[in-house]
């Protein structure tokens, strides 16, 4: 892991969004996260997708700065009734410490507790990120993953904790 290197969350700008573009198409990246788009490839679909998260006040989302690099996203949003955490890196980004570190700020910001998190059983590094996180395994799933074109299993994560809104 680069320590020398800071990483810090910013506000997206649109400018990032063609970054987070190229670097989902790596097909290693789409693999290891697995449950991604149908079709990478689409930008018009991409740029949708992230039309509606920026319009959503519900979701929290930040570009993660590697130094002055956009490394990528990590953001926060609900699901099902509970707020969900999610994050992407560019390859080049993979195995320094950003994700966790990027992730550690993120948490920092959302004091509502549990949060959640899933990962490919197989995603080692997905793992240890949210486990540095204390995340803690609490179910398994099985679905149909686009990123492999196959079942696959996943882990779902639950982060407990203090919140600072008790007792209000």
């Amino acid at each position: 892991m680069n320590d020398s290197v800071t990483i810090t969350l910013r506000n997206i700008e649109t400018s990032d969004i063609s970054i987070f573009f190229e670097q989902q198409l790596d097909p290693d990246a789409n693999r290891m996260a697995a449950f991604v788009r149908e079709d990478p490839h689409d930008r018009a679909a991409f740029h949708a997708h992230w039309a509606q998260i920026m319009d959503s006040a519900g979701i929290v989302n930040k570009t993660i700065l590697r130094g002055e690099e956009v490394a990528d996203y990590v953001l926060c949003y609900p699901r099902e009734g509970e707020l969900e955490v999610t994050y992407w890196l560019g390859k080049k980004h993979w195995g320094k410490g950003v994700a966790t570190q990027a992730l550690k700020k993120l948490l920092e910001a959302i004091t509502h507790r549990p949060v959640f998190a899933r990962a490919a059983k197989d995603n080692i590094g997905s793992i240890r990120v949210l486990q540095k996180c204390d995340f803690k395994i609490i179910d398994e799933n099985k679905d149909f993953a686009q990123g492999r074109g196959e079942e696959t299993e996943e882990y779902i994560f639950r982060l407990d904790g203090e919140t600072n809104d008790q007792n209000t």
